[in-house]
């Protein structure tokens, strides 16, 4: 068994591998860039190597310091995770190379099937079935006409050598296809300098179907059951679940045999997905679903497939890579359940899901019932180089619907804070009648993107929840000011909330809403989250006063405004409660004042800079003994 592993990733997928390794008694060491010297994985491994700057392509995509931090740690071996190096064939074989252990397929699998054209090629061969198709050296009008012809249309042209959507038409109709085929050519010579193109059947009502495989290097080869990724946005997968919706035991039996073949074909070992794109205009038919292309490495929803088969994937993986067989037959492996995966981004739907970095200050997770898997905690920063998925929540049920129902319900209370993220998105995809009903295709995000659109206004069940916090807050100390004393007469029950830079005057609620949660991002701001929506709703008070500073030290702008005085410069001390600097907003001023003693690290403001709304003006460090 190994006994030391370095992990080439980052992230979530670093942490978890950690965490099962840890499981098993393995050591484990993590490589860092500059932006992750503070991370988990870098904090939660046994070692950790810095292993240069922050960009990808100049620490986490350099094979040579990842090989040269495994040997000056004594790490045996090395598990790529997935993305960055994992499917890079000629990193496999350096590390195999170096004497180390390669945590994946044989670097002669990763190639074989990385040309999509020679794997098509080789799953025809070992029996699986393809999308039907024209792929040959004749390039002739006439022929591919032919072809096209006896595919059936609609037919999808494709640039051999295309990417990004270039060089690729769809013909409806025979009638069509000349000039679109001279079209597609056109725009290929001009991309891709060569205009050669193949030819598949356009599947009409496409559902993205994938099969787990798990081979070993003593000849076994199973399968753990399909899973179903079709909910996708510009073939980003967003929510993925196991087993497939639909799927009947004969079709299962066909899809994953056909995986299997696909496996035994490159003489697979580790993990592995075949992916297949399904034709379900008819439901899922075992004549209808072909070969896409496969995965040499872990997926990032492998947790689903865990969830259903009590299976940990990522111990196989080190035992298998240890020499070891895999520790179950086929006939051993059995589907419990339902389970589903939703990855949540730091992306804005509301401004055409725009990335989103900058440090969390508030970060809640649900904990009952559910697996989050991630590399993200209260304080961390979500920088701009690397991909924005900062989490998955799984969960698993004996049923697909009261799958649908706990997701929900976990996701309702999920709260992350001055990030944006997805996660009011994710709950109305579960929420959605179409997805109850299992009505899942590939478009199904273009299709009802504006029922999945998240509001960019709290309720006002929401409004008067966080009038109730505030108040409930703040009574105490300032009831006059909060709750609107007047002489002689009985207090006025509403407060003057801050919402998108405007005043709104609004009711207190008498109780607790269900659904909707409340909490303090710092004095006079509530964060209110409604359906995974959170929203920084602030106090409008006489005083002007506020501090923008979250728990981990960061002092955030309350709303749109100037800053009109900067009181401190990078470097100094300050003592709880000092002022920082002032913000003009709203034809008031706000005092930023620093939330316990200690050092001001960094300085985002300069007196006459406009700020937006919970933009990061500076981070107070606390102090040593504070």
């Amino acid at each position: 068994m190994i006994k030391k592993l370095l992990i080439a990733n980052r992230g979530e997928i670093a942490c978890r591998i950690i965490r099962t390794a840890r499981e098993m008694g393995v050591a484990t060491v993590a490589v860092y860039s500059d932006a992750d010297a503070k991370a988990l994985h870098t904090r939660s491994a046994d070692e950790a190597v810095h292993i240069g700057p922050s960009p990808a392509a100049e620490s986490y995509l350099i094979g040579e310091k990842i090989i040269a931090a495994a040997k000056q740690t004594g790490a045996e071996a090395i598990h790529p995770g997935y993305g960055f190096l994992s499917e890079n064939a000629d990193f496999a074989e350096a590390v195999q190379k170096a004497g180390l252990i390669w945590v994946g397929p044989n670097p002669d699998s990763i190639r074989s099937m990385g040309l999509k054209d020679s794997a098509k090629a080789l799953m025809q061969e070992a029996g699986v079935p393809v999308t039907p198709g024209y792929l040959g050296e004749d390039q002739s009008v006439e022929r591919l006409k032919k072809e096209a012809d006896a595919i059936g249309f609609p037919v999808l042209i494709k640039a051999v050598a295309g990417g990004g959507g270039k060089g690729m038409r769809k013909v409806d109709a025979a009638q069509h296809f000349e000039a679109d085929l001279e079209s597609c050519r056109r725009e290929a010579k001009a991309s891709f300098g060569n205009d050669d193109v193949l030819l598949e059947k356009w599947i009409t009502s496409p559902r993205h179907i994938e099969v787990q495989i798990f081979g070993d290097s003593h000849g076994n080869v199973v399968h753990l059951f399909e899973r179903d990724c079709s909910l996708q946005r510009r073939h980003q997968k967003v929510i993925e679940e196991a087993p497939a919706p639909g799927m009947d035991a004969a079709t299962r039996e066909e899809i994953c045999c056909a995986a299997i073949r696909a496996a035994k074909a490159v003489d697979y070992v580790g993990a592995g997905t075949i992916e297949f794109i399904a034709d379900a205009s008819e439901g899922l038919r075992a004549d209808r679903i072909f070969f896409m292309e496969m995965n040499t490495r872990l997926q990032v929803e492998h947790p689903v497939t865990e969830e259903i088969t009590g299976v940990d994937l990522v111990e196989w993986q080190l035992r298998v890579a240890s020499g070891e067989e895999i520790l179950l037959k086929q006939e051993d492996l059995a589907i419990n359940g339902h389970a589903i995966e939703a990855r949540l981004y730091a992306e804005d739907p509301a401004t055409g899901f725009l990335p989103s970095t900058g440090r969390i200050a508030r970060w809640h997770m649900p904990e009952d019932y559910v697996r989050v898997d991630t590399g993200y905690e209260a304080g961390l920063a979500v920088e701009p180089f690397y991909d924005p998925m900062i989490a998955k929540v799984i969960v698993h049920s004996d049923t697909r619907s009261n799958a649908i129902v706990l997701m929900k319900d976990r996701l309702e209370g999920l709260a992350v804070w001055p990030v944006k993220t997805n996660a009011a998105f994710l709950y109305r995809a579960v929420d959605h009648r179409a997805f109850e009903a299992a009505e899942l295709t590939t478009g199904f995000v273009e299709q009802y993107e504006d029922d999945l659109i998240p509001q960019d206004a709290p309720s006002k069940t929401a409004l008067a929840t966080a009038a109730k916090h505030l108040a409930d807050e703040f009574a105490p100390a300032d009831a006059n000011a909060v709750l609107g004393f007047r002489l002689n007469a009985e207090a006025n029950r509403s407060v003057r909330l801050i919402v998108n830079g405007e005043a709104i005057e609004t009711p207190i609620a008498t109780d607790w809403p269900d659904g909707v949660f409340s909490s303090s991002a710092e004095p006079a701001v509530a964060l209110v989250t409604e359906k995974a929506q959170t929203f920084a709703i602030g106090l409008d008070h006489p005083h002007g006063l506020g501090t923008a500073s979250a728990a981990d030290g960061a002092i955030l702008s309350p709303m749109p405004g100037k800053v009109i005085a900067v009181d401190v410069a990078e470097g100094d001390s300050v003592t709880a409660g000092q002022r920082l600097m002032v913000l003009e907003a709203m034809k008031m001023e706000h005092a930023l004042t620093a939330p316990f003693d200690g050092v001001v690290t960094e300085l985002d403001a300069s007196v006459g800079a406009q700020v937006q709304v919970e933009a990061v003006l500076a981070v107070v460090e606390p102090a040593a003994d504070s």
